[in-house]
């Protein structure tokens, strides 16, 4: 029975013991009271009015079942409509359409292809479902993608998709954040055993030099404002370009593909410092990385390394150019023949960089508040990379402004690396010039 029935039985029954105390709806009249004729004669009139609102009340029930059950569905919010809209493009019919026509719709949407964004969905789902969202996780990845790819602000994804910009903003730092951990490794690798191998060969019939396996770079990322907290120092996010940034440091293979990122510095800090702060420069100081596949060119033993340019500290596992860039070729033959095959070493790195913000335009101009920027930084170089594994076509470069400053100072505890960097170096140059005179003689 109803609860509301029950609780106005009990109503009425409690009314009536008030105007008669002697009498109860529920006993029998006791016929040898000589109140008994009157207490019976109270009660009827009352038993008959409950009994008369008990079939009114269930009448009434009746009918509102029958007129919810006939009347139509209430019309569908906003909300609904713009999901119903992205699920008639994201359901399995997708698949029958065009695929270049398919995938380019989804590119220009979203970054990345739609075989590429379900592949994607499949890895976040089960993170994103632990966090009991409002929407559904294609739908809410496909938002942040939005975002990233055409760095739309919160405001503008809120009215479009009828949401609250605290929740466009919510949803965001949940993605980036799950893509810059739980995705982090599976995406962006240190190169070790076969693939070193590859990356090694790959980079040797690029360079014509033994045992390069990445290139490093920096790259300021433009964020929106100076930050206006009390405890962090805007003129430190103050790049040398003039607008403020945070520090983005990447390694690259010879496919344009991150081995390893790091975002800890904010605009004002120069490469080498941000390289020296970083987990990565521990790991190779230390030879806990990058320690196998050891050759030897003139009776130096070459473990693999990585190559920058001259803000970089010369060192056994990091081998920069001879001359500056605005050297002109100034150093002996040998010399010059190494600097221009390192230089197209590091063209990959710089390549990915072009790529990073090309496609990912939210790293142009940064729209999240700082505590969230390397998280969404991070983000983006896992996106990178999958788009890179998945052969997804490549944007435009974006181009950064040239960064010049001056040759990285060698620290003391740097010197014995140095000095092995010194003599890899010269004997790598020498090596490659004779390579190049055999070949040029024959």
């Amino acid at each position: 029975m109803d609860s509301s029935l029950l609780l106005m039985l009990s109503n009425l029954i409690h009314l009536q013991n008030q105007l008669d105390p002697t009498t109860s709806l529920l006993s029998e009249p006791n016929t040898s009271s000589p109140l008994s004729s009157s207490s019976s004669t109270s009660a009827a009139p009352l038993l008959f009015f409950t009994i008369a609102s008990v079939l009114s009340y269930a009448s009434s029930a009746l009918l509102h079942r029958s007129t919810s059950s006939s009347s139509p569905p209430s019309s569908p919010t906003k909300d609904d409509v713009t999901i119903s809209a992205f699920r008639s493009l994201s359901t399995d019919r997708i698949w029958s359409m065009d695929p270049l026509a398919r995938d380019a719709q989804w590119r220009s949407s979203y970054g990345l292809s739609y075989p590429v964004f379900s592949s994607l969905v499949d890895h976040l789902k089960p993170h994103i479902l632990r966090s009991n969202l409002s929407i559904p996780a294609d739908y809410a990845v496909a938002m942040v993608l939005a975002r990233l790819a055409h760095a739309h602000p919160p405001s503008r994804l809120a009215r479009s998709h009828n949401l609250d910009p605290f929740l466009v903003s919510k949803i965001t730092n949940m993605v980036t954040r799950l893509l810059s951990t739980k995705l982090y490794p599976d995406f962006i690798k240190i190169p070790v055993g076969h693939r070193l191998l590859q990356t090694i060969h790959a980079f040797r019939d690029l360079t014509s030099l033994p045992n390069m396996c990445g290139a490093i770079s920096g790259s300021p990322v433009r964020i929106s404002r100076l930050p206006d907290r009390g405890d962090v120092d805007p003129s430190a996010y103050l790049s040398r370009h003039g607008f403020p940034a945070v520090l983005l440091q990447a390694v690259a293979d010879h496919r344009k593909i991150f081995w390893d990122v790091c975002v800890k510095a904010p605009g004002a800090a120069d490469d080498v410092s941000h390289f020296r702060d970083s987990l990565l420069y521990q790991r190779l100081t230390s030879a806990e990385i990058l320690r196998d596949s050891v050759v030897t060119v003139r009776g130096h033993h070459v473990r693999p390394y990585i190559t920058g340019d001259n803000r970089y500290p010369l060192l056994s596992f990091l081998l920069t150019p001879f001359s500056p860039p605005d050297g002109g070729g100034s150093g002996a033959p040998a010399q010059n023949q190494f600097d221009a095959a390192l230089a197209r070493g590091r063209a990959a790195v710089e390549q990915a960089i072009g790529l990073l913000k090309g496609r990912w335009r939210i790293l142009q101009d940064l729209n999240v508040g700082l505590n969230h920027a390397p998280q969404t930084i991070v983000a983006c170089c896992v996106l990178h990379n999958i788009c890179q594994i998945a052969g997804e076509p490549e944007p435009a470069l974006f181009k950064d402004p040239k960064e010049m400053g001056p040759p990285a100072r060698v620290l003391e505890s740097e010197k014995s690396l140095h000095y092995v960097g010194e003599k890899l170096r010269q004997a790598m140059a020498d090596d490659l010039q004779e390579r190049q005179q055999r070949l040029s003689s024959r």
